[in-house]
């Protein structure tokens, strides 16, 4: 496995991160002992890169990373977030400086460390001044309880006022942003490739797989009892289920099959051929599903499989990249001795 640098920063990541939303979850994730011998897996094949969440499972997942840590913290670049209602409480919720600082002691005193690697922003806080959120993930880095920050699920305008705001006041910057991508939704693509390309963010994503759906095992007709989209009514997920969704599906299938590979490894791996992203995050229930998805980084794909999967996905024109694009020949210096 691969290790890149996260954005413009020194840190230093697996292509691949083990995302550990399914730890301690019940139906659809797994127990403890299965997402600790996943973990063990994942760093034997040269992963290091961690993700979870004071949310998910109610705090158990990071429960569980803490325990995987233990005697051995300096193998991890562990990840985790805070934003989502943790709790019942006013202030049990948000970007605020209350909740940041509590959430972010809560989430040390679960995971057994002093420090955490990469503290995200889960997502965009609308009822909170961005400049008090950076301002108090600037503090946490200043203790020394957070090495570096980012965020998740960001408009590219808020993101760019985010580093903004950072650059101006000599705060920490996001030198990452979490976002959802994948061959079904690629909205990502329009603004923020281009912002974080020139900014230095890092980009990792989530739901490489769609929640499933690109592994080719939900069918028009059913979805196994055992699927995310099955289990969970999320309005994300509604889009996945649907007749331009399986019609990408069937032909995610007929490439793999030309290839030798699964669907869910080239809908992975044409992610990692993609030089905005630092890393794509996996999510697995047990230890078949992760070994299926580490391979997608075994060998890169060839350029023209990559290029038959972005015209099979291909966003439609849109203003005002479109008109942008356009007008380019018409803007670009001439040479004045013609």
């Amino acid at each position: 496995m691969r290790i890149r640098c996260l954005g413009a920063s020194g840190l230093r990541v697996s292509e691949l991160c083990l995302g550990a939303m399914t730890f301690g979850t019940e139906g659809w994730g797994c127990d403890q002992a299965t997402a600790l011998q996943m973990i063990d897996r994942f760093l034997d094949t040269g992963g290091n890169f961690v993700d979870t969440a004071d949310a998910y499972a109610e705090g158990r997942s990071e429960e569980i990373c803490g325990k995987a840590m233990r005697n051995r913290r300096s193998k991890f670049v562990l990840a985790t977030k805070a934003t989502m209602p943790v709790g019942t409480g006013a202030n049990d919720r948000g970007a605020s400086r209350k909740h940041i600082r509590e959430a972010c002691d809560a989430s040390l005193r679960r995971l057994q460390t002093d420090y955490i690697d990469l503290y995200q922003v889960h997502a965009e806080d609308l009822s909170t001044p961005l400049e008090e959120t950076l301002r108090a993930l600037d503090d946490l880095v200043r203790a020394g309880k957070v090495l570096y920050v980012g965020c998740s699920n960001y408009r590219a305008y808020r993101l760019a006022k985010a580093l903004g705001l950072a650059d101006h006041n000599g705060w920490a910057r996001f030198v990452s942003l979490q976002p959802q991508y994948n061959l079904l939704v690629r909205g990502i693509e329009r603004e923020h490739f281009a912002l974080c390309r020139e900014e230095g963010v890092g980009i990792i994503t989530w739901s490489p797989l769609a929640a499933g759906m690109l592994t080719g095992k939900i069918t028009r007709q059913s979805r196994p009892s055992e699927a995310r989209l099955a289990q969970r009514d999320m309005p994300h997920y509604r889009a996945y289920f649907t007749e331009q969704a399986f019609t990408v599906v069937d032909a995610l299938k007929q490439i793999a099959s030309e290839i030798g590979r699964s669907p869910g490894q080239l809908a992975i791996a044409w992610q990692l051929a993609k030089p905005e992203i630092s890393a794509v995050i996996l999510g697995a229930r047990n230890r078949a599903q992760l070994d299926e998805n580490l391979s997608a980084a075994d060998a890169p794909l060839p350029a023209e499989i990559i290029d038959r999967l972005d015209a099979l996905t291909a966003l439609p024109p849109e203003y005002p990249n479109q008109f942008i694009e356009t007008v380019q020949h018409w803007l670009q210096p001439r040479d004045a001795s013609r």
